[in-house]
């Protein structure tokens, strides 16, 4: 599966089948991760995974929007340190999860991201997770065997996207004929 393809057909899988997933997979996501572009390469993240089943529902029982974590065979909990890279760090953490959800897709793998840095549960992870003050919790991502299909649709490239200045219309057959 080309990369194109893996960013069309990517969703977000929130049930997943009681199946185990093998190592190898949850490794080259995380391979992929560590491979994710960073300001001044200072690659400001860890990642923990979390297979235990027990830590796997405390952290879904804190979470309103976090309750599949329970369901999931693995998560990963992605952490950042903003010291490594002061100003980007959000970003530089944003490449490296997008790594991982294109990785599990390509392995046949069902992901979601949920969000974690700057709500009230960031310092109950950390509790639970056992994780230092100085790391910001950004996300946690479930991994496992899709139990569902989903699908989804976009706006329009051409309500999205301006060419040569903010408001000036793309017209997408123009742009590509080379007329504008």
């Amino acid at each position: 599966m080309d990369v194109f393809e893996a960013i069309l057909k990517r969703r977000s899988i929130r049930r997943y089948l009681d199946k185990y997933v093998e190592p190898e997979k949850v490794l080259k996501c995380l391979e992929a991760a560590r491979w994710a572009p960073s300001a001044h390469n200072s690659q400001p993240w860890h990642f923990i995974i979390v297979r235990d089943k027990s830590v796997r529902e405390k952290l879904a029982s804190i979470h309103p929007y976090g309750k599949h974590m329970a369901f999931s065979p693995v998560v990963i909990i992605v952490l950042a340190d903003p010291e490594k890279s002061p100003l980007f760090w959000q970003n530089d953490v944003g490449a490296a999860v997008q790594n991982i959800l294109l990785t599990a897709f390509s392995e046949g793998l069902g992901s979601c991201w949920i969000g974690v840095q700057f709500t009230p549960f960031e310092e109950e992870f950390k509790r639970i997770l056992n994780i230092p003050d100085k790391f910001r919790v950004v996300c946690a991502i479930t991994l496992g065997y899709p139990a569902h299909e989903r699908t989804s649709t976009r706006v329009p490239l051409e309500d999205i996207v301006s060419i040569e200045s903010y408001g000036a219309k793309l017209d997408v057959e123009s742009f590509k004929s080379g007329k504008q």
